[in-house]
């Protein structure tokens, strides 16, 4: 049975890659929403700590790899018995092995198909294994949120992230069928697509004057910040968002359309 969508202080949140750069800007938003968060971290151990910290018991570090189903599992266990409740949402944040310097990146004459497979492996395997372990609790509970980060490249493909890109685009398909199958138990599944952020670890290989170039492009005349990209997380967690699933809003500033 499909209940009422929770407050965001009633959600048990599960944040990939969830220590540094975007994910740590997701993680602090929702933990200054009053929710309980996990930090999913792959090796930034230290970090990720230093993070919970910040809230005392209500922010706790897991290590799990996203693309090992077993580490996933347990994380989603450990959440839910340290908590008391099960996971109520999740955002697919993590990003396996990627710099944002469109310079260094292979063309399409030299790019191999192991580079796109490693990126399926990180951005479909991984939120594959997170929906899957996470859906029987949200299902029992009649309420799921499941957040995917994507990217505006699939509208404006202007830097040879041909490997990345691809990959987002699949999750973007995943994003749209799981809605449709998983929206009868209560469960919304929806996905922010940013483009180039100011600044996280990622993107701090991008030379200056390409986020100067952007920003001037950009309706807003600056490029957009994790914090307001992680407000948007916030918009489809909450009950604001409750009619919307299916759905990629795109988080940019006003640099591409539609």
């Amino acid at each position: 049975m499909t209940r009422p969508a929770l407050p965001l202080d009633e959600q048990i949140v599960v944040v990939t890659g969830g220590a540094r750069g975007l994910g740590a800007a997701i993680s602090r938003a929702f933990a200054g929403q009053g929710a309980r968060v996990v930090v999913d971290f792959h090796s930034s151990q230290e970090a990720a700590e230093a993070l919970a910290a910040e809230y005392d018991d209500r922010v706790i570090a897991l290590q799990a790899d996203v693309r090992d189903r077993a580490a996933v599992e347990a994380l989603v266990a450990t959440a839910a018995s340290h908590f008391g409740s099960p996971v109520t949402t999740v955002v697919n944040n993590a990003l396996v092995d990627f710099a944002f310097n469109g310079d260094a990146r292979a063309k399409a004459d030299e790019i191999g198909y192991g580079d796109f497979a490693a990126q399926f492996e990180g951005s479909i395997e991984g939120p594959l294994n997170l929906i899957q372990a996470a859906r029987a609790g949200m299902a029992e509970a009649g309420f799921g949120r499941i957040i995917n980060v994507g990217t505006n490249l699939f509208q404006h493909p202007v830097v040879p992230y041909h490997d990345y890109t691809a990959a987002k685009a699949a999750l973007l398909s995943l994003t749209r069928t799981f809605a449709d199958d998983l929206g009868p138990s209560g469960i919304t599944v929806n996905m922010v697509s940013g483009g180039l952020l100011r600044t996280t670890d990622a993107s701090a290989a991008t030379p200056e004057a390409v986020f100067d170039a952007i920003g001037a492009a950009t309706p807003l005349r600056a490029v957009t910040t994790p914090e307001q990209l992680a407000d948007a997380t916030l918009f489809f967690a909450s009950p604001w968002a409750r009619g919307v699933t299916g759905q990629n809003l795109i988080v940019d500033g006003g640099l591409v359309k539609g």
